[in-house]
């Protein structure tokens, strides 16, 4: 999932982000981590503040259990676990930061016992619902900030009762569903990443628009959702997770042995990475494209978009691995554990932090229950 700060700086800038110098390897926190009872399905950052979404209902710091119904906020310097507690009665799927807002999106209904259909806005200081009630009748699964929207994409048919297909804008600053942002996607929409210029958005779809060209990984105009013809990427699976860099654009994906995969602007394959599964989230730092999933082994080489197998071997890579620019293996190597693994990474520059959630147990052998802070 495309970091927050970095939505915001393309917001700003106009495009993709000028990038910083490759960042020194990020390590896991040795502080106490908060343990979570449940699958942690989203991660977004606010300075030295983190909020977390999922499926969990209690979080643990140092031997207390603190209640917390799907979101929870952490302090991203020591772990402990923060006073907000706003609480969602389905499981919370997507998170983004906007000024002194948290945008929720999930399977839930209500928010602190009112009313919010699958997406919400959330003080981020107190946890107090906003006033942005919306009914999206389908399932919101992610979320992009940009260009003064709130961007949703998922499996839905409309919003409050205008029709809108699997993708959906509203004003950041009024809370309107907006009128001119209509892009149709003819299937689920997995993820998003939002500059001044495009929404990129990948899923299970294979039109956008009704264009076949866009299959699975597209660009649409972000203040019109026009397709944008000049960005003709060939996604080699369905595509899991999306993010945007000065270098281009990356994609996790699933299929017959996951892939990550770098493209240009126009859509041109820069390089791609094959593991033995799926890859379900990727986000980018420094440079480098920090990859999580259910695999536990990633090529040695750098592959081709129709490889299958590793001719030069495996290299050990469970649940977590990191690309650098020409998406060649590095060797960061966290090894997390568990069947399914990680789910989501979001990456905050500005601090120099990595954090992971999803349903692993422990990270190179150590305790971390569904969350993991690294920086």
């Amino acid at each position: 999932m495309l970091s927050v700060f970095t939505a915001l700086v393309c917001a700003l800038t106009g495009g993709l982000v000028a990038a910083p110098a490759p960042a020194a390897a990020v390590r896991p926190r040795t502080q106490a981590t908060p343990s979570f009872n449940g699958t942690v399905w989203a991660i977004a950052f606010r300075g030295d503040v983190v909020y977390v979404g999922g499926s969990f209902t209690a979080v643990t710091f140092r031997g207390r259990s603190f209640p917390r119904r799907r979101l929870a906020a952490l302090d991203a310097r020591t772990g402990a676990v923060l006073r907000w507690q706003p609480a969602a009665d389905g499981t919370v799927r997507a998170l983004a930061v906007a000024g002194s807002a948290v945008y929720a999106a999930g399977d839930f209904d209500t928010i602190s016992g009112q009313r919010r259909g699958a997406i919400a806005r959330i003080d981020a200081s107190s946890g107090r619902p906003a006033g942005f009630a919306h009914r999206i009748a389908g399932r919101a699964t992610t979320l992009a900030i940009g260009n003064g929207r709130v961007y949703v994409g998922g499996r839905f048919a409309t919003v409050d009762g205008t029709a809108r297909r699997n993708l959906a804008a509203f004003s950041h600053t009024t809370g309107a569903l907006d009128r001119s942002w209509r892009p149709s996607a003819g299937g689920q929409v997995n993820a998003l990443a939002a500059t001044r210029g495009r929404v990129y958005l990948g899923g299970e779809f294979r039109r956008v628009n009704g264009a076949r060209s866009a299959d699975r990984l597209a660009a649409v105009g972000a203040s019109t959702g026009a397709l944008v013809r000049g960005f003709r990427a060939q996604a080699p699976a369905t595509v899991l997770d999306v993010a945007v860099d000065a270098r281009g654009v990356y994609t996790a994906t699933g299929g017959m042995g996951g892939r990550a995969v770098g493209y240009t602007a126009s859509g041109a394959v820069r390089w791609t990475h094959l593991f033995d599964g799926d890859v379900h989230t990727i986000a980018v730092m420094g440079g480098i494209a920090y990859v999580g999933g259910h695999f536990d082994r990633a090529c040695r080489r750098t592959s081709t978009v129709r490889q299958l197998g590793c001719p030069a071997g495996y290299a050990s890579r469970v649940k977590l691995a990191a690309l650098d620019g020409r998406g060649r293996l590095t060797g960061w190597n966290p090894r997390a554990n568990g069947t399914v693994g990680t789910h989501v990474l979001t990456t905050h520059p500005a601090r120099h932090r990595i954090a992971a959630g999803g349903a692993f147990t422990r990270i190179g052998g150590a305790g971390r229950e569904r969350f993991a802070l690294f920086g």
